[in-house]
């Protein structure tokens, strides 16, 4: 058993609308907090960060908002280090994808190496300079991470080191979205929906063999997204190619079982897109919480 540093970072800033700043209090409300203390981990609840809502910045040839993305990013970075100088495992609910850009970042702040098992419905290698009409940083958190050209300074410099990861650091896993690594830059790992679905926990196996090749520990980054939305109508930006929310909960639960494991990031939920009755949000929570419940 480790203890689990709760972190919530309720901002929708560098999302395409808001609704995601809503997800930390209705994850708690729906019992996240109780739900994890009965798995018999150790539960340190950091609390919530201001909430920041989605606002419209646009500037040229930049994410939108993009000194407001920088500040949550900042914020969670320094919420994320009090965490791990604790001693503790982060688990971080927000908010957007770019958050893990700020735990990976802690991370290296810390002088720990860490990779990423990038669980999501997409590989969000989008560059300010590939879509200049869908300046939304949300879908450009890995592009950051990796330093790839045309990304924003702000972004991919945010960090002790730059880029902060190489390719082979990270895999991404269950993706139902085409390839977005359209100029062959990124030579990671990749396991696609159709070959998680067939075997997930299987699958997970295969993923962090190849990332225990590279680094010892990492980071699972999980949007929402990656469940197909008539399964759970969770995710911010819906799609429905995905896997099922118990395919992703025992994929899930091998990469935190794995000694490497060093940390969660939950991203994307949207209240609003769920059960007015809060029910959505209840089967997350106890989604979250089964990955971390050890095996009998």
């Amino acid at each position: 058993m480790t203890t689990l540093g709760l972190v919530g970072v309720p901002s929708s800033v560098a999302a395409h609308w808001p609704g995601q700043e809503q997800a930390p209090a209705a994850l708690r409300a729906a019992g996240l907090v109780e739900r994890l203390r009965q798995t018999g981990h150790e539960v340190h609840d950091h609390g919530d960060r201001p909430v920041r809502r989605w606002a419209a910045h646009p500037a040229d040839g930049e994410p939108n908002n993009l000194g407001g993305v920088v500040e949550v990013l900042d914020d969670t970075r320094r919420a994320v280090a009090a965490v791990i100088e604790a001693g503790e495992t982060p688990v971080v609910v927000g908010g957007e994808c770019t958050l893990t850009i700020a735990v990976v970042s802690a991370f290296a702040t810390a002088g720990q190496d860490v990779g990423l098992v990038y669980v999501d419905g997409g590989q969000d290698l989008q560059t300010p300079a590939d879509h200049p009409h869908e300046l939304i940083a949300d879908g450009m958190g890995v592009a950051h991470l990796l330093d790839l050209p045309g990304t924003a300074p702000a972004l991919s410099g945010f960090g002790p080191r730059r880029p902060l990861l190489t390719a082979d650091q990270v895999c991404f896993f269950g993706y139902a979205d085409h390839d977005e690594d359209v100029h062959g830059r990124v030579p990671s790992w990749r396991f696609p929906v159709a070959s998680v679905a067939p075997d997930p926990p299987a699958a997970a196996r295969l993923a962090l063999a190849a990332v225990a090749s590279v680094t010892s520990r990492f980071v699972v980054h999980l949007d929402v997204d990656v469940v197909n939305f008539l399964d759970l109508p969770a995710a911010d930006v819906p799609q429905y190619r995905g896997l099922t929310l118990a395919q992703v909960t025992s994929a899930v639960t091998v990469m935190v079982g794995h000694p490497g494991f060093a940390g969660l990031v939950l991203t994307e939920f949207n209240p609003d897109h769920g059960e007015p009755d809060g029910s959505t949000a209840g089967r997350l929570a106890e989604a979250v919480a089964a990955v971390f419940t050890p095996a009998r």
